[in-house]
């Protein structure tokens, strides 16, 4: 049996600092929002990018758009049954589920722990294939680091170098009931 060792690395004030900090990078990296859309990866990645969609609009007087990224069919770690009719396109949408367009938009692409950039590759392709925007900008609340591909986010609220045998854990008070991020040592085995 594994023996963990919990410790928390940023609490709710510290998360909240970290967005509020992010949104107005955002701002002031896009000179304003103009043609910005916000894209959240499901899970934790789009209510990260509401709550910084919410600070934006506080700080520009005017909402900016925010859509959730489903990327399931586009990961490379997902097992396919031979000869399964597989649907690859991506489910985009705003936050009532309708279908956007990406094109000539600048996304801004938010999840929550960036690690070894799978998830990010997967998510690009999805949006790819929605459109062509102009752009696309990362955003990230934790960068662990152990990059396998040539990933780097243009917005990061905190940098936590670790081990391979360390796990970054973030808790969201959307579906974890409390704002966290906590980092996990695995400690060995135990007999």
């Amino acid at each position: 049996m594994t023996e963990e060792e919990h410790l928390v690395i940023m609490d709710e004030t510290a998360i909240r600092r970290a967005l509020t900090r992010i949104a107005h990078e955002i701002v002031e990296k896009n000179k304003g929002i103009d043609n910005c859309v916000i894209v959240g990866i499901r899970t934790r990645g789009i209510y990260l990018a509401r709550r910084i969609a919410e600070r934006i609009g506080e700080i520009e007087g005017k909402p900016v758009l925010v859509s959730e990224l489903d990327i399931t069919q586009y990961r490379d770690d997902r097992k396919t049954v031979i000869g399964a009719d597989v649907e690859v396109a991506a489910a985009i949408g705003d936050t009532d589920g309708v279908p956007f367009n990406v094109q000539d938009k600048r996304i801004i692409l938010f999840d929550d722990v960036l690690y070894t950039g799978r998830t990010i590759r997967a998510a690009m392709d999805a949006l790819m294939d929605c459109g062509r925007p102009q752009s696309i900008q990362l955003a990230v609340l934790v960068d662990r680091g152990h990059r396998e591909l040539p990933i780097r986010p243009d917005f990061v609220g905190k940098n936590v170098p670790t081990s391979k045998q360390e796990q970054i854990e973030v808790a969201l008070s959307e579906i974890d009931h409390m704002d966290q991020v906590t980092i996990i040592n695995q400690r060995g085995q135990a007999g």
